[in-house]
């Protein structure tokens, strides 16, 4: 069974409109911006897939499994770099684009589309390489409130704590930054890792 989606006309997340139109409707743009979003701002991470689809041509997941990944390490150390630590992320980038070229013949939309409930989908992000817990949550919350993704037991995997799934507009895309520190802020002073 495959989940029919709404497919939103942007995702807020860069500040950069044809940014983040290609992270609305290019579910691989969405997937690396999630792998590169560590250690630089949430703008930079989330600009990177267009900015690596006008170094390579594409942003196919195939196409990038087949690179060499010495020449997408040099594709992401190009100035400007597309990461504050570039050859470790050409590296989770081929890692993501090689696994989804694998499992779901380079559709990355089949990671949520195919997924039969809130459960399945949660540990089909987590299989990704590149996507911890919390980006998984922040990822169902994304598909629940931007993709109206509708599927049974979602709710018990979404997150109860602010996260980008909130966001859309710039404004509060800022108010998302202030909510996310004070949350990891409240995880720390509970002894959690964050």
């Amino acid at each position: 069974m495959t989940t029919t989606l709404t497919i939103p006309d942007r995702l807020h997340y860069t500040g950069d409109a044809e940014a983040d139109e290609l992270l609305a409707r290019e579910p691989l743009a969405l997937l690396i911006g999630f792998v590169l979003d560590q250690q630089v701002p949430l703008e930079w991470a989330f600009s990177s897939p267009l900015q690596l689809r006008r170094r390579i041509g594409t942003l196919d997941a195939a196409a990038i499994a087949a690179m060499d990944p010495e020449a997408l390490d040099v594709v992401f150390r190009q100035k400007p770099t597309l990461h504050r630590f570039p050859s470790n992320m050409a590296r989770r980038t081929h890692e993501l684009c090689t696994f989804v070229a694998a499992r779901y013949d380079g559709d990355a939309s089949r990671v949520w589309t195919e997924a039969a409930d809130g459960s399945d989908l949660e540990r089909r992000l987590l299989e990704l390489p590149g996507i911890g817990p919390m980006k998984a949550q922040t990822l169902i919350a994304i598909l629940m409130t931007r993709y109206e993704l509708d599927l049974p037991g979602i709710a018990e995997v979404a997150p109860t704590h602010p996260t980008l799934g909130d966001v859309d507009s710039d404004e509060s895309r800022r108010q998302y930054r202030e909510q996310k520190r004070a949350y990891k802020a409240q995880l720390r002073a509970e002894g959690k890792r964050v």
